[in-house]
C-alpha cells in the first residue's frame, strides 16, 4: 500500500526550501528517520503531527492528505493476521505484529495486540514495557485498560504483587457493558446480535471465574469443592450443547475435564 503521507512531507519540505536534515533538526530527530518518512518505510510518531503540521504552516488534515480508510483497513489485516496465529503459532503472530510496527510505529492496536503472542510468564519484562509504552501513547481508553491488566499479569509473574495491585487499581470495576446496554436499549437484530455476543462473553468469564474457585479450594486443601465446581463448570458447557458458539469452548471442555481427572487422583 502506498503510503502518501510521506510523499506530502517531502512536497511541503521542498515547497519550503528545507533539507532533511533542518527539519530533522526542528524537530529533534535523525535526519535518517525523515527519510524513512519520505520513502514511506516508516511514519513519523503521532506525537510529532501538530509540529509538523506547525512547521509547514497546514492544518493536520492539509498533512494528512491520504486514505486514512487505507491505512486502518491496513493495520486490521495485520491484527487479523496475528489473532489467528494467536494459540498455535504466537512467534509467527509476534512477526506480523512487529511488521505492522515497523511501518506504522507505537501504533496503540498493533500494540495491544502484541501483548496477547507475549509470554508474560517467562518475560515478564518485556510485556510491562510494551503494556507501560500502550498506557503512554494511547487515548483509547479501554487499550489502557488492557495495557493495565497485562501489567498486573506481569508484575505477578515477577512476584511484585504490590505493582501488580497498583495496576488493577486503576481498572474501573464496571458492572455493565456497552453491550448489555445496547441489548437493553435497542430493538431487533441489533439488540440480538449485541445480547448474543455478551452471553457468550459473560459465559466465558463465568467458566475462567470457577476456575478460580477451583484453584483457591485446592489451595486450602478442599480438594471435594475444588472438583465440585469444576463438575458444575463442565455441566454448564454440556447445557449449551448443540449451539453453534459452544465449539469455541472445547478448550475448556479438555481442559476442565483433565482437572477434574487430576483432583480426583488427589
Amino acid at each position: 500500500m502506498d503510503i502518501m503521507i510521506g510523499n506530502r512531507i517531502r512536497e511541503l519540505r521542498k515547497q519550503r526550501g528545507m533539507t532533511q536534515e533542518k527539519l530533522a533538526e526542528i524537530l529533534g530527530i535523525s535526519f535518517q528517520s525523515i527519510s524513512k518518512w519520505e520513502n514511506n518505510i516508516a511514519l513519523p510518531d503521532i506525537t510529532l503531527v501538530p509540529r509538523l503540521a506547525q512547521i509547514f504552516d497546514v492544518t493536520t488534515d492539509e498533512l494528512f492528505a491520504y486514505n486514512q480508510k487505507k491505512i486502518r483497513e491496513d493495520i486490521e489485516q495485520y491484527v487479523q493476521r496475528a489473532c489467528e496465529l494467536r494459540e498455535s503459532n504466537p512467534a509467527e503472530g509476534r512477526r506480523i505484529l512487529e511488521e505492522g510496527l515497523q511501518k506504522y510505529p507505537e501504533n496503540d492496536i498493533l500494540l495491544d495486540n502484541l501483548l496477547y503472542v507475549l509470554n508474560y510468564t517467562s518475560n515478564p519484562d518485556e510485556t510491562i514495557r510494551v503494556a507501560s509504552k500502550l498506557i503512554d501513547k494511547t487515548a483509547n481508553i479501554g487499550l489502557r485498560y488492557d495495557a493495565l491488566r497485562f501489567l498486573a499479569y506481569a508484575y505477578h509473574a515477577k512476584g511484585d504483587k504490590e505493582s501488580a495491585l497498583s495496576a488493577l487499581e486503576q481498572i474501573p470495576e464496571i458492572c455493565f457493558t456497552k453491550l448489555s446496554e445496547m441489548a437493553f436499549v435497542l430493538t431487533g437484530q441489533l439488540k440480538f446480535d449485541a445480547a448474543d455476543k455478551q452471553k457468550w462473553l459473560s459465559f466465558e468469564i463465568l467458566l475462567q471465574m470457577m476456575q478460580k474457585i477451583s484453584e483457591c479450594y485446592e489451595e486450602k486443601g478442599e480438594t471435594d469443592k475444588a472438583a465440585a465446581e469444576i463438575s458444575k463448570a463442565l455441566e454448564l458447557i454440556s447445557v449449551f450443547d448443540g449451539e453453534k458458539r459452544i465449539d469455541d469452548f472445547s478448550c475448556y471442555a479438555d481442559f476442565f475435564s483433565a482437572r477434574l481427572s487430576k483432583l480426583k487422583t488427589v
